[in-house]
């Protein structure tokens, strides 16, 4: 048996610094000429084009890739949501030496300026003062073509979500149509996807050493427009290991029929053998001999751009392909033709290390925003200035989320001494801190050092999912260093109380008792917001999530653990509306649930068709890419008119008079019209309240019912709406001394949170 060789790639501070050293770190990155000429400097090499405001924070894109080009001796400017009328916003700086980076932002830009039911928002949290409108429409190529016009011979490097997830041909939820890769509607010469710090760094030094931007072309994480397929490289189309023909039935979605990897060698099939794991095979038998490629050499053809664009079957198939060939350990490159042109993905990026990670979230940041804005507020500094991000990435898998598709499966997380230094550091330099850390987490809260046992697996694996539809035998889920972690960071000087609030995936918390016992216990703070999205098996295994079972095994520790702690707390459960795969039945049996349970969901997430999502495939093509698909493949079920998205809405918001009337019609339609009465079993009442009307600029929140008075009135008899326990006097006196409202409260996670 061969020994097992893992990815290498060049230790991200490892390069020769840049000359331009010698000017040392600045305070804040430069956004004024004025600010260039305090620190000595006549131009920019690089210069930073993004749609949110500067927050020198680690949590903040721009900060991040900035500081980290800073720390190799380049000297940067950020040029934060310009005018994009005119050029002349984007000449600011200057004319940068190496080449403009833009970004949207840390959102994509249509999401941030629209909502689920494409209505124009008024806000933006990344915006001084929270004002709406201080970024275009597709930001990343308006800023693209203002810098070209400004300078046409700087070369144009495309980064951040908006680019990462547009990469190929797309579907566009806003014009309904399936859209270009954003490198070829940008003009840009360089596309880097992912988190991008490794290949930023690497361009950088190469265009810095004189090589032209047009011969970067051997960069994992990037891509790039090309005329043609160079000479040396094998193109195999990939309707021939994954043919868009027969597809075998689908079975329980709660389990996976696994088959063995095709390796590309005997002694690697011996491997994993020996590692006694099974991997998912996506060559199909007649071409197992193409295994034995060169997967350096390698291309896989995608369906074109024309084709996805007017065949709906062969968009989900290149979304299928897409997403199995995102492992850095085993993805070959990608190829799709736009026209006469071609647009080419190099694999994903090594894994940044430990020691890379935290040398990334340690750099001379200020941790504030730029003092250009003054004493104004930026809504998304403040929801992160005391909290700390300990990982990357997500291996959930869910089909309707980005973070995989962006920062990976592979989880890279940084060391217990990094992240309380860090904490130290906010203690120490955060304006306003009172000892309250209110987050430990990033993607998810509790995917920290959870790793593959195997190396030599995890690099074959094209799983979408390490914990759909079960959790992967080769997946380390003990989260005790977890816990070592936590209590290590509560007992920092000047720490009160740390909060987790990032997302919790229960079904990995389970796994591990006592790390369910140690975050009830000393971090919740009144409630824990968890996202079982659903009920019903049926759109469950189309988002890729767990069955409601194991939300039940985790409510029953969280129950325990909250009694034995003397604590009266709360779980707050999130659910998507309108996903793909969901009937109206299915909504029905939900709100039925959430009547059952005591839980009003006033605010809801409607699901949101982000570009290059799995479940956006499934929105637009009507197929499932979670499986083969061909023509005659099963439908999934897609609510996509109007009236139908708010029926789904209406029935997460059972309890709110002004959608009776369109429910009285569903459940009449549905045959279900003995769920409406005034009983404890009906869903809704046959009568709108006398004299009701809809309260205006009421803020719509997630409520659980604890017996306290009613906020109205609600089913016709003057009777209120409301099921579930009577909190105990305790639990009330609790939450007026905490400032909370009369009843446990939320606001709604927004429809673009994810």
């Amino acid at each position: 048996m061969s020994a097992h060789k893992p990815l290498s790639a060049p230790a991200l501070f490892g390069y020769r610094r840049y000359w331009a050293e010698c000017f040392g770190p600045a305070p804040f990155l430069p956004m004024s000429r004025a600010e260039m000429d305090e620190l000595g400097w006549d131009s920019c090499d690089i210069i930073i084009v993004t749609g949110d405001a500067y927050v020198d924070h680690p949590s903040f894109g721009m900060a991040v890739i900035g500081r980290t080009l800073e720390a190799q001796g380049f000297r940067v400017g950020i040029i934060a949501q310009p005018d994009w009328q005119s050029k002349d916003a984007f000449m600011a700086l200057g004319k940068p030496n190496l080449f403009f980076g833009i970004a949207a932002g840390n959102m994509d830009s249509m999401i941030n300026r629209y909502t689920a039911d494409r209505r124009l928002r008024h806000d933006d949290a990344y915006t001084p003062g929270n004002v709406g409108g201080k970024r275009p429409d597709r930001a990343v190529i308006v800023y693209s073509q203002r810098c070209r016009e400004a300078w046409s011979d700087v070369p144009i490097i495309l980064g951040s979500i908006e680019a990462s997830l547009r990469r190929i041909a797309h579907y566009d939820y806003w014009s309904d149509k399936v859209r270009r890769s954003i490198l070829i509607d940008s003009k840009a010469d360089l596309l880097l996807y992912g988190n991008a710090e490794r290949a930023v760094v690497e361009v950088a030094h190469r265009l810095a050493a004189g090589e032209p931007v047009d011969q970067i072309r051997d960069l994992r994480g990037s891509a790039f427009v090309v005329k043609e397929v160079p000479a040396g490289w094998v193109e195999v189309d990939s309707t021939e290991f994954d043919q868009p023909g027969p597809v075998e039935p689908h079975g329980n979605p709660y389990e996976m029929r696994e088959e063995p990897a095709v390796c590309s060698s005997k002694s690697e099939a011996a491997a994993a053998a020996a590692d006694d794991v099974s991997v998912v095979r996506i060559l199909d038998p007649l071409q197992a001999r193409k295994a034995r490629l060169d997967p350096a050499r390698t291309v896989v053809r995608l369906p074109s751009y024309e084709r996805v664009k007017n065949d709906p079957v062969y968009y989900a198939h290149a979304s299928r392909v897409l997403h199995l060939e995102t492992n850095p350990g085993n993805a070959r490159a990608l190829v799709q033709q736009h026209g006469d042109r071609h647009v080419w993905l190099n694999p994903p990026p090594v894994p940044l290390s430990t020691d890379e990670l935290d040398a990334v979230f340690e750099l001379p940041y200020q941790r504030v925003p730029h003092p250009a804005y003054g004493d104004a507020r930026i809504p998304a500094y403040e929801m992160i200035r005391f909290s700390v991000n300990i990982m990357r990435g997500c291996f959930g898998g869910c089909s309707f989320c980005s973070i995989t598709e962006h920062e990976g499966r592979i989880i890279q997380s940084r060391s217990q001494d990094s992240i309380v230094r860090e904490v130290e550091a906010i203690r120490d330099r955060t304006p306003g801190f009172t000892g309250i850390i209110s987050d430990l987490g990033g993607p998810t809260a509790n995917m920290w050092q959870l790793t593959c046992s195997s190396k030599a697996v995890e690099e074959k694996c094209r799983r979408l999912s390490c914990v759909y539809p079960t959790i992967c035998k080769s997946l380390n889920t003990d989260q005790t260093p977890l816990i070592d972690l936590y209590r290590s960071v509560r007992a920092v000087s000047g720490v009160k109380k740390v909060l987790i609030a990032s997302g919790l995936r229960y079904d990995l918390a389970v796994e591990t008792p006592e790390y369910v016992k140690e975050l009830v216990t000393h971090h919740v703070g009144g409630y824990l917001k968890i996202a079982p999205e659903h009920t019903e098996a049926g759109p469950l295994s189309k988002m890729m999530k767990p069955g409601i079972g194991t939300y039940d095994r985790f409510k029953a520790m969280f129950e325990k653990f909250s009694k034995q702690a003397g604590k009266e707390q709360f779980l707050i459960p999130y659910f998507i509306a309108a996903h793909p795969g969901t009937t109206d039945e299915d909504m029905m049996n939900l709100a039925l649930w959430l009547k059952r349970n005591g839980l009003r969901a006033d605010q809801v997430q409607n699901f949101y068709p982000s570009p290059m999502a799995n479940a956006t495939a499934m929105y637009h093509s009507g197929k499932d890419p979670l499986h083969k698909v061909d023509r005659d493949s099963p439908a999934v079920v897609v609510a996509k008119g109007l009236r139908q998205r708010r029926l789904h809405k209406a029935f997460l918001r059972y309890h709110d008079p002004a959608n009776w009337p369109l429910l009285r019609e569903a459940l009449q339609r549905m045959g279900r019209a003995d769920l409406i009465g005034y009983g404890k079993k009906h869903l809704i009442p046959p009568r709108q309240p006398a004299n009701w009307q809809p309260a205006p600029g009421t803020r719509p929140v997630l409520t659980q019912h604890t017996g306290l008075p009613p906020r109205d009135k609600g089913d016709g008899r003057g009777a209120p709406l409301r099921t579930g326990k009577t909190a105990a006097p305790k639990a009330r006196k609790a939450g007026a001394a905490a400032g909370r409202p009369d009843r446990w409260r939320r606001a709604g996670r927004s429809e673009t949170s994810r």
